[in-house]
């Protein structure tokens, strides 16, 4: 009777030995998000004026996308769509917080800081929040165990050039948690203490799996890299921001390896929108595309779109299929296993174009919001239809080279403009007129989500739209 306990005993510990030794262990994410990095920042991209070998490398050993799109050509629009998977319509967030704002992230959306943690994620952000400064939108509000950053961005300031006559902005402040750490008057040791604040946290949690988001202010205006990346690069000190950035990636690469978790941690590199080219030299480029940041052309939105995870993806895979920033929670969700919101999203999982399972896009649609919910763009396949609007515009300007803006000029769309996109990626041959029923059967898709997440142009209220959070 001994002997059979004993059998059952070591059968139970060899069964469950093999069980927990192949179980697969959850992947770790390190989410990096830049502000305002245009889609020709990057060598992967065509930038031969900035050296990136550690962005680049990640970017050949695992994928990136050719057509992804920030999700708004604005900050925390963008921001809420990244983190909770949703148009930012549908969340009632529009354009970019000020200090002091009344509105922010409802805590009650599922971010994907949430999503993790309640699958035993350790999660952190190091950076730029811009969802809200009051108390209840507070990072640690939304699912980080750990903050330290800024909580808008980083020209929001007493040192912006039109402070007094536009704007007339507080002390911007360094948090940590909840706590002010002091009053920022100089940025340039950001970059690097961010990374440092990344390192720690991969170091203190590598025997459990972790979520970082690691939103860099830069590069941003004011733009502001270390004595040691100044004067580095051919573009200028806008060259010498992303070179830091890059040697960011390059040490948090470097600590993956020398922790032994390089194979299992997924690296998403993406910006929020694409380049403020008002600010010249100051500002990125939208390489071959049209415009840039607050705008919905092509180069507002069309940025870096990066994953790098060796346990899944195969090197050098390159997606011309189109995504979009409302895409990462439910990709996000895929790798780890992780249980999607209980509340409606409109991303859907990358998962199978980055595996190779299929090289078409989860959207036959994608629509293009700016301002207070005006709809001025919908990209049907490789066709992008524009509504009559008003746009920012600077003409062909190329700007000031002292971090000081130009005026841009406005400019008007009175009947829709159509352009394919695969022929046409920088948009100049509007062929509306020769393609009638494709412009009629986008404007029926247009209608369709005009009844979702609205469309003021139209004096439409989305029926879905969910109520944004509010200090009253």
């Amino acid at each position: 009777m001994l002997k059979i306990f004993f059998k059952i005993t070591l059968y139970s510990l060899l069964f469950f030995t093999f069980i927990t030794c192949n179980k697969e262990i959850p992947p770790n994410v390190i989410f990096i998000l830049t502000d305002d990095q245009g889609y020709g920042d990057l060598g992967i991209y065509g930038a031969s004026d900035i050296i990136t070998p550690n962005i680049d490398s990640i970017a050949k050993k695992g994928a990136y996308f050719t057509s992804y799109y920030s999700t708004q050509p604005v900050c925390s629009a963008s921001r809420a769509s990244i983190l909770t998977g949703c148009y930012p319509d549908r969340l009632g967030v529009f354009n970019a917080y000020s200090p002091g704002s009344k509105v922010g992230l409802n805590p009650d959306e599922t971010t994907i800081a949430e999503l993790l943690k309640a699958n035993g994620y350790n999660t952190a952000i190091f950076g730029k929040w811009h969802l809200g400064d009051a108390p209840r939108f507070q990072p640690r509000k939304q699912g980080f165990d750990e903050y330290f950053g800024i909580l808008y961005s980083n020209d929001m300031w007493p040192k912006h050039p039109q402070q007094g006559t536009v704007f007339n902005f507080p002390e911007i402040k360094l948090y940590e948690n909840e706590t002010p750490l002091r009053a920022l008057e100089d940025q340039t040791f950001l970059t690097g203490a961010l990374t440092d604040k990344a390192i720690d946290f991969i170091k203190k949690n590598k025997n459990d799996p972790f979520f970082i988001y690691l939103p860099h202010p830069q590069p941003h205006v004011p733009l502001f890299a270390s004595k040691n990346f100044k004067d580095t690069q051919k573009r200028g000190l806008y060259g010498d921001v992303i070179n830091e950035i890059d040697n960011s990636v390059g040490q948090i690469l470097n600590t993956l390896k020398d922790e032994g978790l390089e194979e299992n941690t997924i690296i998403i590199y993406t910006s929020d929108n694409g380049p403020w080219l008002s600010y010249g030299g100051h500002s990125g480029s939208s390489g071959i595309f049209r415009e840039g940041k607050g705008t919905n052309w092509e180069g507002g939105h069309r940025v870096p779109g990066i994953v790098y995870y060796p346990r899944k993806i195969a090197p050098n895979t390159r997606i011309d299929a189109p995504a979009m920033g409302i895409d990462w929670l439910p990709t996000i969700a895929s790798f780890t296993g992780s249980k999607l919101p209980k509340k409606k999203i409109d991303g859907a999982s990358l998962v199978p174009l980055l595996t190779g399972e299929t090289n078409i896009s989860p959207h036959k649609n994608f629509f293009f919001y700016y301002r207070t919910n005006e709809l001025h763009a919908v990209r049907h396949k490789n066709w992008k239809l524009y509504l009559p609007h008003t746009y920012r515009t600077l003409n062909g300007r190329k700007g000031r080279n002292d971090g000081y803006p130009v005026p841009y000029d406005m400019n008007e769309i009175k009947i829709p403009k159509l352009f394919n996109l695969e022929v046409d990626p920088s948009e100049t041959n509007d062929i509306a007129i020769d393609n009638q029923q494709i412009v009629n059967h986008i404007l029926m898709i247009a209608d369709s989500v005009r009844y979702v997440l609205g469309d003021n142009l139209k004096g439409i209220k989305g029926r879905e739209v969910r109520k944004v959070g509010r200090i009253d």
